[in-house]
């Protein structure tokens, strides 16, 4: 074909090109509890409540400064998963293991990453092998685990320094599928 002045035109048809792809973003995490607690053992009453909900391949990250209860939190966990020992911080050892004392019940891994300074070092603990056995419970965990399962809770405590020593706010939030749904009143 040409154009008005002679010049080559070409009409041969073009594919069309595909609309710029939306990028997937995650879904915002879903609150499944917020509340607030007075005491260590409200504290801890709080984590068999979540306790309650998990079993083996869940993964539970926790946030909060130090002394806020996260470690009161996980004895929750523990008393709920029914592990066999006493649930103390794993600071100077990394990770503790706690076996399940029922045949065929889920273990706990409590892990802290407040001394981790590299993601090579939560490899080196082969978390994701425990996951199939396995509760992982992970203080000072954000910006460590997620990449361990897109499906894990994440535990806010917060302390106020405006209220009595011992008042604490719990918030807990599930990110994936495995918790749509699931809210704790």
């Amino acid at each position: 074909m040409t154009g008005g002045s002679g010049d080559q035109v070409d009409v041969t048809p073009r594919p069309a090109h595909p609309p710029n792809p939306t990028p997937q973003l995650a879904p915002p995490p879903l609150l499944i509890l917020r509340t607030e607690t007075l005491a260590p053992e409200q504290t801890t009453a709080v984590g068999s409540r979540v306790g309650g909900l998990l079993a083996s391949g869940d993964l539970v990250i926790l946030d909060g400064p130090l002394g806020a209860g996260k470690t009161a939190f996980i004895r929750g966990l523990a008393q709920a998963l029914d592990v066999a020992g006493p649930v103390t911080s794993p600071t100077f050892v990394i990770a503790r293991h706690h076996r399940p004392r029922r045949a065929g019940g889920c273990g706990l891994v409590h892990v802290d990453g407040f001394r981790v300074t590299d993601i090579s070092e939560i490899d080196q603990l082969d978390l994701d092998t425990d996951l199939a056995e396995a509760v992982i419970a992970m203080e000072w965990g954000t910006g460590l685990a997620e990449r361990l399962t897109g499906d894990r809770l994440s535990v806010r405590i917060r302390r106020s320094l405006d209220r009595a020593a011992s008042w604490r706010s719990i918030e807990v939030h599930g990110h994936g599928g495995r918790w749509a749904g699931v809210h704790l009143p």
